[in-house]
């Protein structure tokens, strides 16, 4: 089902001509720097599990959300710009997209990737190997949590499943957020960590200030 056909009135419906996304809920904020580095001094240290019986295809990425567009959907429409979708469509036809990670805008739909914050190959080593089949499906398309954002194709590429211990967004304004959405992250869904990764945390930390 479209988003423009979801819980509209009568007189809103003669409106919808445009077919464009409407606005959804704002992103996740990322919490406070004091919340993070409680949250991060927090974190368990573990030895990272092994990745024997890994796959994507166990964290049920795009799952349908309960309007019937897919997580990705969402997520483009949320985080988009001027996003109008396809006639009778979840599907963003187009709109502008800003990639934290490298500072960069992509104005084509296929080049505006969704990137998990914390890597599902990660998330998998840190401890959702032992998860059920439904928390993994939740963790994948997490939309409550600052878990999903837009990546350039290049920075999703570069990235891959890297932690913060192995690669770090090219932008450095953005370290803080994302050193706060990642620690969140971990935390929440009560991903292990290790050494190197709390101490790259804590370095990018210390690039916030507020």
């Amino acid at each position: 089902m479209p988003r423009a056909a979801l819980g509209l009135s009568a007189a809103a419906v003669i409106v919808v001509g445009l077919a464009a996304a409407p606005a959804l809920a704002d992103p996740p904020a990322p919490p406070s720097t004091s919340t993070a580095r409680s949250e991060l001094a927090a974190l368990t240290v573990g030895t990272p599990h092994s990745m024997d019986g890994y796959a994507r295809d166990k964290f049920s990425i795009w799952a349908k959300q309960p309007d019937g567009c897919t997580t990705r959907q969402e997520v483009l429409a949320r985080d988009g710009k001027d996003v109008q979708d396809k006639p009778g469509s979840c599907q963003p036809a187009s709109g502008s997209w800003y990639s934290a990670y490298d500072d960069a805008t992509v104005t084509e739909v296929a080049q505006a990737t969704i990137d998990h914050m914390v890597p599902l190959a990660e998330a998998w080593r840190s401890g959702a190997d032992t998860w059920t089949a439904d928390q993994r499906k939740a963790f994948g398309n997490d939309l409550k949590d600052p878990q999903l954002l837009i990546a350039s194709e290049s920075s999703n590429s570069s990235k891959s499943d890297s932690g913060p211990a192995d690669w770090k967004p090219t932008n450095h304004a953005f370290w803080c957020t994302y050193a706060k959405d990642y620690t969140h992250v971990k935390s929440v869904w009560k991903l292990t960590s290790t050494d190197d990764e709390k101490k790259a945390l804590g370095s990018m930390l210390d690039a916030c200030t507020n």
